[in-house]
């Protein structure tokens, strides 16, 4: 779906559906990245459709003297680093936004161990040239622990090929530990084990091993259904092979969503959410899970469930500036998102089903279409750039029809 807007008509009584969620594309970004660092081995089942997965698997097997990742910034940081050890000169490009995230952290990083690493238009963001590590100057790294965990995750996994190793160690309080943890799982499935004890993160020179790896589904896209559930009036969603141990952080959102109206049951099958009580306030740290914050201030927004929110700071520099954009969107109905010292407060809608056909904007931003959506349990919505989920979830919108909905190209 390449389109300029779509209506959903509102639809409050979901039937039964089963829903087949996309792999995650945090993890097989991931993997893939690993099994280039086999020399491409492996054999990786479930590979995410979404274009960041797609954007990596085409550039890991290109010769190009540039690559572009478009608007991915995880395929951007990883490979930054990839590149610094396994490539003699690279290029990395990407959309107008991409150019505007920063690199600097990362590129610090690298040049240290010994990469020589030049900015070609802004200091401190892309584009960027790469000449890969000669000589590892050093095998210990200071890395602030409250800047984006992709920078570290870079790190980790180039870690185990430098000759010396390398220790990390992460400075003042540690922000995304989730994602961390994911590298330093995938990793161990590839046979590298690394040391994390308090602040330091110790990885010796040692090899991947090629192995079959199969891609958990996505809990981030998961988090789209649990707002569906909480925002219907019946509804009974199965997410088919969606774990309860998953190595996802987004894995949170069965938690936070037994207050905020749905019980997921764990079951062969997968997730079975149905709809339950929902309490009147909620306080929620999104620190090491801020991709959920989009979909909760929505139902927050809408439930009338004041939330009091905190880690919201990385949002500014996602796809868009994600504090801005939620604050724009939410206003259409009434919600609020007041800020105070790094402390946000969600103040619910009054008499949101006057609304007529709000129309919401997407800023080039996955996250805000999908969030956006379920409210047209609500009410009619017209969505604005629709097919800005490819990034991580392409059948989104097939999906929500399955569920009842009736969608209309504009």
């Amino acid at each position: 779906m390449d389109i300029k807007k779509i209506s959903i008509k509102k639809h409050n009584k979901l039937q039964p559906t089963t829903i087949s969620l996309p792999a995650s594309k945090s993890i097989a970004n991931r993997a893939l990245i690993i099994d280039a660092l086999c020399k491409s081995q492996s054999d990786i089942k479930n590979i995410s459709e979404a274009r960041d997965t797609q954007t990596m698997l085409r550039l890991l097997a290109s010769n190009d003297a540039t690559w572009d990742v478009l608007d991915a910034g995880t395929t951007m940081r990883f490979l930054t680093a990839f590149s610094a050890v396994t490539q003699t000169e690279k290029i990395l490009t990407g959309t107008p936004r991409m150019q505007e995230r920063p690199i600097k952290v990362l590129v610090d990083a690298l040049s240290k161990l010994g990469a020589n690493i030049t900015y070609l238009k802004n200091e401190g963001y892309p584009p960027i040239k790469v000449n890969k590590i000669e000589n590892q100057v050093t095998d210990r790294l200071e890395v602030p622990g409250n800047i984006s965990s992709q920078y570290i995750s870079a790190l980790l996994m180039i870690a185990p090929i430098l000759p010396q190793g390398l220790e990390i160690q992460l400075i003042g309080e540690i922000g995304s530990k989730p994602y961390i943890d994911m590298t330093l799982a995938v990793m161990k499935s590839f046979g590298v084990t690394a040391s994390w004890e308090g602040s330091s993160i110790i990885i010796t020179p040692q090899q991947y091993q090629p192995n079959q790896y199969t891609v958990e589904p996505d809990w981030s896209a998961a988090s789209y259904w649990y707002s569906f559930v909480a925002l219907s009036d019946e509804a009974q969603i199965v997410l088919t092979d969606l774990k309860d141990n998953s190595i996802q952080g987004d894995r949170k959102m069965a938690d936070f969503m037994t207050d905020l109206g749905v019980t997921t049951t764990f079951t062969e099958e997968g997730a079975v959410l149905t709809k339950s009580t929902h309490k009147k306030q909620a306080s929620i740290d999104f620190t090491h899970c801020p991709d959920l914050a989009q979909t909760v201030a929505v139902i927050c927004a809408i439930k009338g469930i004041e939330c009091h929110m905190t880690g919201l700071d990385s949002l500014r520099i996602k796809e868009t500036d994600r504090i801005s954009a939620l604050q724009n969107e939410l206003g259409k109905f009434g919600g609020q998102l007041t800020e105070n010292s790094s402390q946000w407060t969600l103040i619910p809608a009054t008499e949101p089903s006057k609304l007529s056909t709000p129309e919401f904007d997407t800023y080039h931003d996955h996250r805000m279409a999908m969030a956006f959506a379920p409210l047209a349990t609500h009410f009619d919505i017209t969505i604005n750039d629709p097919s800005v989920v490819n990034k991580s979830y392409p059948s989104y919108w097939e999906d929500v029809k399955k569920a009842g909905f009736e969608i209309l190209e504009l």
